[in-house]
């Protein structure tokens, strides 16, 4: 049950950067200048905020 929560807890911390994956996703053959720009800001996000999240809940 704990793991729910901890996985609940990512999830909704890292909602933006899940939105923004799937936007550079679509976007991907119309934009592709706008489509790497969002994949680079979203690895950053993931980068950080999985390391802020992770020293948080002490894993």
């Amino acid at each position: 049950m704990d793991g729910l929560v901890i996985l609940i807890f990512y999830l909704f911390l890292h909602s933006p950067a899940i939105i923004m994956l799937v936007i550079a996703i679509l976007k991907r053959k119309s934009k592709p200048i706008t489509s790497k720009t969002l994949f680079i800001i979203t690895g950053v996000y993931f980068l950080i905020g999985g390391g802020v999240c992770g020293t948080l809940m002490g894993i």
